[in-house]
């Protein structure tokens, strides 16, 4: 890849569990979390609140060993919050609004972005919206763009927006089914998906069935998850894997290993409560099997 920094933007935001316990987290914080982790060292674009939660924020990435300059304060909004409630064993959010990363700015400005990879929460206020328009404006040489639709928190219309012009779009089944173009067959969803926005790579994932890539030379690759896995709860299994093939891409490794890998780490961060590990022993086991020099 060109020159230029690896940039992660969005929320950052704390998942409060039925069990009064907390984690740190956010899609965007997750994958730059895990990245960090990984050797790439990303530079993480979002905000927090003057308040404690904010000042956690800045300690635990300071200890990560994370770039802590393209995240900015907010003088009155508060940090991210978000309450997990499980049904039927799957997550269901309550995501506080307005919050700090509501508000994102790049000041001081951001780098030149080599990849940039940006959800679709974040484009739910115009701030933060204007913001991203502005990165993506750079033109940088890779955009990946992690869909996660959260009603009321999406509008159709900013959505298409930054598909196009994307190279990797990751969503699920149910995404997919909802974003459709006008006039495409649900038969062959993903390859009318894929050809609607002009994209390099299609990551469509399947919850427990795993996950498949398609690309735009018309190959697919499928991968599903071992036998056995120890799931404590699922929450952050998406962004694992977004990192992973994040990585892959970085390293140009082929997209069947890619996929093998991500479904690899995604399963061993759902032994995990919450979607950061702190302990990074935990990537160095992957690393080490990877082959990977972080």
């Amino acid at each position: 890849m060109s020159d230029g920094r690896l940039c992660i933007f969005g929320e950052v935001l704390f998942d409060h569990f039925p069990d009064g316990s907390r984690v740190l987290g956010g899609a965007p914080f997750n994958v730059a979390w895990h990245l960090q982790a990984f050797g790439l060292q990303p530079y993480f674009i979002s905000r927090v609140g003057n308040d404690a939660q904010g000042v956690e924020v800045r300690e635990a990435m300071q200890r990560w060993g994370m770039d802590l300059e393209g995240v900015s304060t907010d003088p009155h909004q508060a940090t991210g919050r978000v309450e997990v409630r499980f049904v039927d064993g799957e997550p269901n959010y309550e995501i506080v609004c307005p919050t700090a990363w509501d508000s994102i700015t790049t000041e001081p400005a951001a780098p030149a972005c080599r990849l940039l990879y940006h959800g679709s929460l974040a484009l739910r206020q115009s701030a933060s919206k204007a913001t991203l328009q502005a990165l993506r404006a750079q033109h940088p040489e890779t955009v990946f763009v992690d869909v996660n639709l959260r009603p009321p928190w999406w509008q159709r219309a900013d959505l298409e927006a930054v598909l196009h012009g994307a190279h990797w779009v990751k969503l699920n089944t149910d995404e997919l089914a909802e974003l459709l173009p006008n006039g495409a067959s649900k038969d062959d969803a993903p390859k009318a998906f894929l050809a609607a926005y002009g994209l390099s790579g299609l990551i469509l994932t399947y919850g427990s069935q795993g996950a498949e890539v398609l690309t735009t030379d018309g190959k697919r690759h499928r991968v599903s998850p071992g036998v056995d896995i120890d799931v404590v709860d699922t929450v952050g299994a998406g962004d694992a894997f977004a990192s992973v093939v994040i990585l892959g891409i970085v390293k140009d490794w082929p997209l069947d290993l890619v996929l093998q890998r991500a479904q690899a780490f995604a399963s061993g961060l759902v032994g995990r409560r919450g979607a950061t590990v702190h302990e990074q022993d935990f990537y160095q086991a992957f690393l080490d099997q990877w082959k990977v020099d972080n």
